[in-house]
């Protein structure tokens, strides 16, 4: 099973004849990904890799069922962008446009969750769902997200776009395939957050386990940890953050978009790094923790550095 996309999935791209879109176009055709067309307006009437150009988003939903939409347009037109592909209807809208001002990503993802649309991005990469079909550009070339990529029951969310594929070529590398695997995106304010989409994990009966990238900045590890609590999660979580340079810097924020947020929750100076940890339910990882969650699935830790291996036995 997977999240979000499958290979009957039918999208569009926006912004189809950019230089940038028509590369991921080939690419997502070569995956096997559905692309039922692409909108510039004032193209009308071409096509990319044999893919129809229109003017505007309805005219693609009024020839054909479209489930949803990767926006690659300039930051300048991509609220417009957004709010035309809601307004006709679909459901699932991949952003890769990054430096979108955040007053406007804001209003981009309060009208979806008016219009019970979900929003990945912006500044991401997509999702793939191995052996089925991708959105957006996560992977890169179809010969190279093969071989990355492979199907599995690890559940795989990263900010960064890079380290999706990355993380996603270890887990197949020790023998662990993945259900799904979406890149968030790295700006402050994103469409669907770690904790967002944890309960479409909960729901796949094949996700045995949660793999995440993340950094310092912001409050979304947090959340997750939170939910993991409050929801008595399922599953494992095993998450890699990057960066030790906040430890030396007490009340600061910085995240992917190079951001400062002040100071942590309630204003207070952070916690120490144990307790911090262990208030949000979770703990570090040292020598010896998650090996029973990971026996139960099957894998072994080994190392100081806690790789994870599919067990011989």
């Amino acid at each position: 099973m997977s999240i979000l996309i499958t290979k009957d999935t039918t999208f569009i791209i926006q912004g189809i004849t950019g230089r940038e879109a028509v590369s991921m176009s080939r690419e997502c055709l070569d995956y096997g990904s559905k692309i039922v067309g692409g909108v510039t307006p004032g193209r009308g009437g071409r096509d990319v890799y044999g893919i129809p150009v229109y003017d505007t988003v309805r005219q693609v939903t009024a020839r054909t069922q479209v489930d949803g939409s990767v926006v690659a347009v300039p930051p300048a037109f991509t609220r417009d962008a957004i709010y035309e592909a809601l307004e006709a209807g679909l459901k699932l809208i991949v952003v890769v446009t990054e430096r979108i001002p955040r007053y406007e990503v804001a209003q981009m993802v309060e009208l979806a969750r008016v219009k019970g649309a979900r929003i990945i991005g912006p500044n991401c990469l997509g999702i793939l769902s191995p052996g089925e079909a991708k959105m957006g550009g996560l992977g890169g070339r179809a010969e190279d997200a093969r071989k990355a990529f492979t199907k599995g029951s690890i559940g795989v969310m990263s900010r960064s776009g890079g380290m999706t594929t990355e993380m996603c070529n270890t887990l197949t590398a020790a023998g662990l395939g993945q259900s799904t695997a979406v890149s968030i995106g790295g700006d402050a304010i994103i469409g669907s957050t770690y904790a967002d989409l944890m309960p479409l994990f909960e729901a796949d009966a094949e996700t045995k386990a949660i793999v995440i990238y993340c950094e310092p900045g912001g409050r979304m590890e947090a959340e997750l940890a939170r939910y993991v609590v409050e929801h008595k999660s399922r599953l494992p979580i095993v998450a890699f953050m990057a960066g030790r340079f906040m430890d030396e810097m007490p009340g600061m924020r910085f995240g992917h978009h190079r951001r400062r947020q002040g100071r942590h929750h309630g204003g207070e100076d952070r916690p120490p790094r144990g307790r911090r940890h262990l208030d949000r339910g979770t703990h570090r990882r040292h020598p010896g923790a998650g090996e029973e969650a990971a026996e139960r699935e099957g894998l072994e830790v080994r190392g100081d550095h806690g790789s994870i291996h599919r067990s011989r036995s």
